[in-house]
């Protein structure tokens, strides 16, 4: 069964725990493993703040917008933006790469995105923001009922 659900907000950092958990909720009704769960909800707020701090440049202005939709037990997100977008996908998803040094960014982002999901892919144009997309295959839940 398809089920799905979209979200927008405005780009301020606060609004990043309302995007993990609200995705989190969305994504319980799999019964995930706590791991599992977990996983998503870092790759969330890696991705909200990316589009925050880096696309937006903090401009509460802009607005992050989210899709989640499950298929079987399979978790598609997509979290998008309309900002300055990424010059250079390829080295911005090279570890410890950040455009943001004197912010104390840690530039591990992305590798955060790909250890724990099972795909990324992120598409990018300067000044007209990026796309992240995201898949998590859920192992089957063995919960006596839902």
């Amino acid at each position: 069964m398809r089920n799905e659900m979209h979200l927008q907000f405005s780009a301020l950092s606060q609004n990043e725990s309302f995007a993990r958990v609200t995705v989190a909720a969305f994504v319980a009704q799999l019964d995930p493993t706590l791991d599992e769960l977990t996983e998503i909800k870092t790759v969330v707020s890696e991705a909200v703040t990316n589009a925050i701090i880096h696309g937006y440049e903090n401009d509460p202005s802009g607005v992050v917008y989210i899709s989640v939709i499950i298929e079987g037990h399979t978790v598609h997100l997509t979290i998008r933006d309309h900002g300055k977008g990424i010059e250079n996908v390829e080295e911005a998803r090279q570890p410890l790469f950040t455009t943001k040094p004197e912010l104390e960014r840690s530039g591990m982002g992305f590798t955060i995105m790909e250890n724990f999901m099972d795909e990324v892919n992120i598409y990018s144009k300067v000044n007209e923001g990026t796309t992240v997309e995201l898949i998590k295959h859920l192992t089957k839940s063995k919960a006596l009922c839902n």
